[in-house]
Parts: C-alpha cells; structure tokens; sequence
C-alpha cells in the first residue's frame, strides 16, 4: 500500500514498519521541499497554473514549450499570467523546448507530464527518457496515458530506478486494476479527476457559451486552445 505523508511518499513494509524512500539525493528533498528540482514538461495554461502553485514551496522549476512565443499570444486570452507584464517570467528558473527534454529530465526531481497527445508525443517518455532521469525521481501523468511507454515505465518501476508514479490517467480507460504497475507500492492513480472542480466545470461551461455565440456570430474564436 502506498500513502502521502509528512510531506514525502512513503512505502509500508509487510511487517507493518514505515520506512522514507531515500534513494539518492536525500529522498529527493522529500518528494516534495526546499531544494526540488520539478521538470514542468509542456508548458502551456495548465502548467502555468501547475508552476503557480508550486511556486511557495521554493522548488527550482524547468519547463519546456515548443514555442514561447506562442505562449505570449494565448496568455492573452485566458486567465494563465502574461508574458508582456512578466507574469510567468518569475515561475520558470529554466526554459527550454523539445531538444531539451533530456538535459531536464536528467536534472530533475519530480517530472509533471502536461504535454497534449498528438502524433509527435505519443509515447515521448520513454526508455530513454525514464533512463536519463535521476535514480529515485517522481514521473507523474496529468495529460494522456499514452504520452508514457508502458513498457519503459514498468521496467524502471521493476529496477527501483523509478522513485515513484503518479497518474491521473492510464493507458487504457478503464484501467486494469490487475495491472502489473498498480502493484507497485510507490504508484499512485486516481481516475482522471485532476480537473473536476466547481471552479473548472463553471469555467468549462463559460468556454463552450462563449464559443456557441461566437459561432452564433460568424466570429472567429478566441480563449480556446484545441488539444484533441
């Protein structure tokens, strides 16, 4: 069984004892602290909001995006801070894009996939990916299940390389929940409920309003980023 606790994750031992995953780098940092380093992988609205709310715990962030110029266009259209009035600016210690995924993944703590699914990032976190990073680091799965290789995943879960898991989605919905990698007592799932929030659905339903008279009106669309 697996729990969160004290601020870092924690393994029960079969004879009932409690014992800190301490695998390299003072239990990194306690999974969560002063000092982590945290690789925000797809830096667009959501993992602005993600880099907001890690930002108090003094975490050092890296983040990538495939274009920060982008970013600057859509920031203003949504409730994620600006790029023009530097409201992002503070959150990122380190940008970088694709070509960059490795040297992140190789410095980082915890791992936040926030990628959308497309052709180009089905299975990007991969074996090597997952082999660069650091012994004892944290993946963790916010987007699509299919952004992870599977088998990349369970072997460096198997090897212990893997300090720990955690999605909030899987590789096929419903998930087996025989699966081999739910056996694991440093993985955690939850059923892709990272967004169901009153604040999220109100939002959620003020996009498609906003979109219906728009449409309505023969206007283009405006506030919405089409991700699958």
């Amino acid at each position: 069984m697996e729990e969160v606790g004290g601020g870092g994750w924690w393994s029960t031992k079969a004879m009932g004892g409690r014992e800190r995953n301490e695998n390299s780098r003072e239990g990194r940092r306690g999974a969560m602290g002063g000092g982590a380093v945290v690789f925000i992988l797809g830096f667009g609205n959501i993992g602005i909001h993600l880099a907001k709310r890690l930002h108090p715990f003094d975490v050092k962030i890296l983040a990538t995006k495939r274009s920060w110029g982008r970013l600057a266009q859509d920031s203003s259209k949504s409730e994620a801070p600006s790029v023009e009035n530097g409201g992002y600016a503070d959150l990122v210690d380190e940008r970088g894009n694709h070509t960059d995924i490795l040297k992140f993944a190789s410095k980082a703590d915890i791992v936040v996939c926030c990628l959308a699914m497309n052709s180009e990032t089905a299975g990007i976190v991969n074996n090597d990916f997952i082999s660069v990073m650091r012994k004892g680091a944290i993946l963790i799965n916010i987007a699509r299940g299919g952004l992870l290789d599977y088998d990349a995943v369970l072997t460096h879960l198997k090897s212990g390389h893997l300090g720990g898991l955690g999605i909030d989605v899987a590789w096929t919905e419903p998930f087996d929940p025989s699966d081999a990698i739910l056996k694991f007592p440093d993985v955690v799932i939850t059923p892709h409920v990272a967004g169901v929030t009153e604040l999220s659905y109100r939002y959620m339903a003020k996009v498609v309003g906003d979109v219906a008279l728009q449409l309505h009106g023969g206007e283009p669309f405006t506030g919405i980023e089409i991700v699958n």
